[in-house]
C-alpha cells in the first residue's frame, strides 16, 4: 500500500459579508479577501461558476493570488446538470470545461457536478452523461465529483456506474439530501453542511474530532465507521480501515451551508486537529 493521500480543507467561496466580522481582519479590502483566505485554508470551492460563466482572465487572476500549494475545486455549470435529458448535455459540458478552468493549472482540484433534488437516477441517461465528461483540458487532468440529491441514487446500480466511469460521489453531511459515504472514485469529496451558530467552530469539538478521524482514514485508504452507506464496506479493523485497504486517497473537505458564518472557523478547527499548516 502507498502512503496516505493529501487532505485539503476549505469553504465555499470567499466573498461573504458576515466573514468580515469573524474571519477576515478588520479593514481588509475586499480585493484581498481571496489572498487572505488562501493562506489560512488549503482549498476553496468556487460556487459562482454554477450560476454564470467565468472568464479565463478570472481563473488566471485567482491562480496568481493564491499560494503555490493551494487548490480550487470548481462547481460545474447548472446548464449542464439541469438538462431534462442528460445525454444532451455535451455542449453545456464543453462550454463550461472550455471557459478557462485550465488557467488554474496545478491548482485545479475536482469539478463538482451538482444535480437537482428532483433529478432521479436513470441508469441509461446518467451513464450517457458520465461518458461525456472529459478526462483533461489544456493538458490539465480533470477529476469529477457527482453531487446527487435524490434518494433514487442510493442504489448499488448507481455505485457500479460511477465506479465504472471512475468518478467520485460527494458525501454530504446533510439532513436535507441523501447522505451516503460509499466510495466510487480514487479521491474523497465531502461537503459538510451541518454548521450550527451555537458552536464557535460550527460543529461541536467532538464532531470536529470525528471528521478529522474520518479524513485520516479516507486518506490512508480505509473507510471510516459510523457513516451511512448503500453497501457496507468489507469488515473493518478497530480504526475503521478495512483489511486490505486501497491505496491512499486525496481527500477534500468543505464546510458548506448550515450556519455559513461559522464555516471558516470550522475549517480552521479541522486543519488544526489534523495538524495541517496552510502555505503562507
Amino acid at each position: 500500500m502507498s502512503g496516505p493521500g493529501r487532505i485539503r480543507v476549505g469553504v465555499g467561496g470567499w466573498t461573504y459579508a458576515p466573514w468580515r466580522d469573524n474571519f477576515f481582519p478588520s479593514g481588509l479590502v475586499q480585493s484581498r479577501e481571496l489572498a487572505y483566505a488562501s493562506r489560512r485554508l488549503t482549498a476553496i470551492e468556487i460556487n459562482g461558476t454554477y450560476y454564470r460563466t467565468q472568464t479565463p482572465a478570472s481563473f488566471a487572476k485567482w491562480h496568481d493570488e493564491t499560494p503555490d500549494d493551494f487548490v480550487f475545486s470548481v462547481k460545474a455549470s447548472r446548464y449542464a446538470t439541469s438538462q431534462r435529458v442528460l445525454a444532451n448535455a455535451g455542449e453545456a459540458i464543453q462550454r463550461f470545461v472550455g471557459s478557462g478552468i485550465a488557467e488554474l493549472g496545478p491548482k485545479l482540484g475536482p469539478l463538482v457536478w451538482q444535480f437537482a433534488p428532483t433529478k432521479r437516477f436513470d441508469p441509461d441517461d446518467f451513464g450517457a452523461f458520465l461518458a461525456l465528461l472529459p478526462k483533461e483540458v489544456g493538458g490539465v487532468r480533470l477529476r469529477h465529483a457527482l453531487e446527487v440529491r435524490h434518494a433514487s441514487f442510493m442504489d448499488p446500480a448507481y455505485l457500479a456506474l460511477a465506479r465504472e466511469h471512475r468518478v467520485a460521489t460527494v458525501f454530504a453531511d446533510s439532513t436535507e439530501y441523501p447522505s451516503f459515504a460509499d466510495l466510487t472514485g480514487d479521491f474523497v469529496y465531502a461537503r459538510l453542511m451541518g454548521c450550527e451558530s451555537q458552536h464557535a467552530t460550527g460543529y461541536a469539538p467532538e464532531r470536529i474530532e470525528a471528521w478529522a478521524e474520518a479524513a485520516r482514514t479516507w486518506a490512508a485508504g480505509g473507510e471510516p465507521t459510523g457513516l451511512s452507506r448503500v453497501v457496507e464496506p468489507p469488515s473493518t479493523g478497530s480504526r475503521g480501515s478495512p483489511r486490505g485497504s486501497a491505496a491512499g486517497r486525496d481527500v477534500f473537505v468543505f464546510f458548506i451551508s448550515g450556519a455559513k458564518e461559522r464555516a471558516p472557523a470550522a475549517a480552521l478547527a479541522l486543519l488544526e486537529r489534523l495538524g495541517i499548516a496552510p502555505s503562507a
